[in-house]
């Protein structure tokens, strides 16, 4: 099923894939002209809070989830990027530290791309500048969006939008009617809903025994996801 008219998907993407698609070839090349590609395995750190950048990171293949650590060290998911996706430039375009942590989801391969190289870019391509200005935007809008979920949503509610947002993310050559395999730790779902490994576990089996999604291991098996966008009760 596509949710396309159905969920509002974009106000839970980030959409920075299109920052570099279609980029002119001369500003892609400037860009790109000292990039190191490296693979990482699952759990890998990218950067860390609080570490100064020395460039920006773009995600070729694999997935990433950029999150926050509290005084005892416990995760708080804010959001997965997707392969495409751009990491780590807020940092150096406030002239700040990194404001959170990214580490891979999944064996992930990723580009960086030097400092001087974004910054050089950014200086002569106007249109790289444009879509940057207008993937920020977006992205507070994003941000704005799922801090109202938690503050007025549910854990059963929270953790159907978050599957709904996951299944898009790891679709792969998709036809309608293909259930999504999202292969994600228990832990890592609890902490992008905001609350414990129990409570998420709890729900997922009432998802289940109510034909919503299946599980196989660590990876869930989305059946259904005309049901979880009417338990998400999301206008």
């Amino acid at each position: 099923m596509s949710i396309k008219g159905v969920f509002p998907i974009d106000r839970w993407e980030f959409n920075s894939q299109s920052v570099l698609a279609d980029l002119p070839i001369e500003d892609l090349e400037l860009l790109t002209a000292h990039k190191l590609e490296q693979l990482y395995k699952k759990g890998e750190i990218i950067f860390r809070e609080g570490a100064y950048p020395s460039g920006i990171f773009y995600i070729i293949e694999g997935k990433v989830k950029k999150y926050k650590l509290d005084k005892e060290a416990k995760e708080q998911i804010i959001y997965v990027a997707n392969k495409g996706e751009l990491l780590g430039y807020h940092a150096i375009l406030s002239q700040d530290r990194y404001p959170d942590c990214a580490a891979a989801l999944e064996e992930s391969r990723i580009a960086f791309i030097p400092k001087e190289d974004f910054l050089e870019t950014l200086n002569q391509s106007k249109e790289l500048s444009s879509r940057l200005l207008k993937t920020l935007s977006h992205e507070f809008a994003v941000l704005a969006n799922s801090l109202s979920m938690f503050a007025q949503k549910s854990v059963r509610e929270r953790l159907a939008i978050q599957l709904i947002v996951l299944r898009e993310k790891y679709k792969v050559n998709f036809q309608v009617g293909m259930p999504v395999e999202i292969n994600m730790s228990r832990d890592d779902l609890a902490s992008l809903v905001g609350t414990v490994r129990e409570n998420v576990v709890r729900v997922l089996s009432e998802f289940k025994e109510a034909g919503i999604l299946e599980t196989k291991g660590r990876k869930i098996i989305i059946l259904n996801v005309a049901r979880l966008i009417k338990i998400a009760d999301y206008k």
